[in-house]
């Protein structure tokens, strides 16, 4: 998840709606409902996503569209670091970024009725 400072510059300085996705569905809430104080209803969405699941990937992408009318950024920020489970760690630091990232093209292609986009992928050992 993004950090709260991180996801509030963007929102006070070019973007007008955010979507926030989670697994952990406390943070979520909370860091959205942060935003919603401070830019007004309307303009944050929070969901429950677990990036491991392409079907849950492809429903947040869905809803988001569906609310905020499309696609322009996507920032793959979901990561962990769990060395007994490096399988997990794999799949979550690799595999839903590159699932992410093809998914959100098929939103942004111009081709297929998108208005074009950035990806921005991030990653931490922290």
């Amino acid at each position: 998840m993004l950090s709260d400072t991180m996801v509030s510059d963007a929102a006070h300085s070019v973007i007008s709606m955010v979507a926030l996705w989670d697994i952990n569905e406390a943070a979520g809430e909370s860091a959205a409902e942060s935003l919603k104080k401070q830019y007004g209803a309307g303009k944050t969405l929070f969901l429950k996503c677990d990036v491991e699941s392409e079907e849950q990937i492809k429903a947040a992408f869905q809803k988001t569209k569906e609310t905020f009318g499309g696609i322009d950024i996507l920032c793959n920020n979901a990561g962990i670091l769990n060395e007994t489970k490096w399988e997990k760690t794999v799949s979550i630091n690799l595999v839903s970024v590159i699932r992410g990232t093809y998914i959100a093209l098929e939103h942004m292609n111009k081709l297929s009725g998108g208005k074009g986009g950035v990806i921005i992928n991030t990653a931490s050992m922290a």
